[in-house]
């Protein structure tokens, strides 16, 4: 049975983040708004759960969610490389609704789905996302919808779609607004437009300079980058604002400290595993600030 929190409410919502945070440990699924519409999330390094996201929304391994975090500090123990333009690009717009696309960290130990190597991170404008993300650590995140249908920007929306295959639903009101974020990709030379979204591609431009598009590469499909399902509201194009547009692609403060979380990094002797303690270190408290 699904249980639901109006967190408009201080108690509730303070019962509600302990309930996901509960429910993520568990491997099973929430949902949660964002800037952009509502995401349907689950833990990023539990392979079970992330199978239980796509069947929930009915899609397959070939459209992987994107993943949201609570900290830049979290998305770089994330990822391989930024690029060249990636630090500036998440100086400039992020918190917000900008998607990279990035060389996912080879040492991390996790199945989001035919990602060909690549990973889809983004940092939300999103107060209550942000905190819980701060608990959780990294979620896979798509929008709260069954595939094809739109995406959710209400909790009565979701609800409706994807009902008891969500554990609990963290009601924040009406979602930002319908657009979708952009998606940028970073694994090669040039930054390449994935998806126009809420930040205007001028925009992009005036930061990398060279911005190839769809008419720069019409015969380029990206075999080598799968661009994350994501958290927006176009359509099949747009999944929960947590990723990206078709498919490649925090930290974690427990109620209980002393409960350890597995290892999200696969051993490397003699080395204290840097990217699960980026990934995984608690924040003593909510902040939309990049680096908490």
């Amino acid at each position: 049975m699904s249980r639901r929190y109006d967190c408009s409410e201080p108690l509730e919502r303070s019962r509600g983040i302990a309930e996901a945070f509960s429910a993520v440990r568990r491997g099973e699924l929430i949902v949660l708004p964002t800037d952009t519409v509502y995401g349907v999330g689950a833990d990023a390094f539990m392979p079970q759960a992330v199978s239980a996201l796509l069947d929930a929304k009915g899609r397959g391994r070939e459209m992987p969610p994107p993943v949201l975090v609570g900290s830049v500090r979290a998305a770089t123990a994330l990822v391989e490389d930024l690029g060249t333009y990636g630090q500036d690009l998440i100086d400039e717009f992020w918190p917000g609704a900008l998607t990279l696309v990035c060389r996912a960290n080879p040492n991390l130990m996790w199945d989001l789905g035919e990602t060909k190597g690549t990973v889809a991170v983004r940092m939300p404008m999103h107060e209550l996302a942000v905190e819980l993300l701060k608990e959780t650590g990294p979620l896979a995140v798509s929008s709260a919808n069954l595939s094809g249908r739109p995406a959710a920007r209400t909790a009565d929306e979701a609800e409706k779609m994807l009902g008891d295959s969500v554990a609990v639903y963290l009601d924040g009101g009406q979602s930002g607004h319908a657009e979708p974020s952009t998606i940028v990709d970073l694994t090669g030379p040039i930054p390449r437009l994935l998806r126009a979204g809420a930040i205007p591609e001028e925009k992009i431009r005036s930061v990398v300079g060279v911005l190839l598009t769809e008419e720069d590469e019409p015969d380029e499909a990206s075999e080598d980058t799968a661009a994350p399902d994501d958290v927006t509201s176009t359509g099949s194009a747009t999944e929960a604002e947590a990723g990206t547009a078709t498919g490649a692609a925090a930290e974690a403060k427990a109620e209980t400290a002393a409960e350890a979380r597995p290892s999200l990094v696969k051993e490397q002797p003699g080395d204290a595993p840097e990217a699960s303690q980026a990934a995984a270190e608690p924040a003593s408290k909510p902040s939309l600030t990049k680096d908490d």
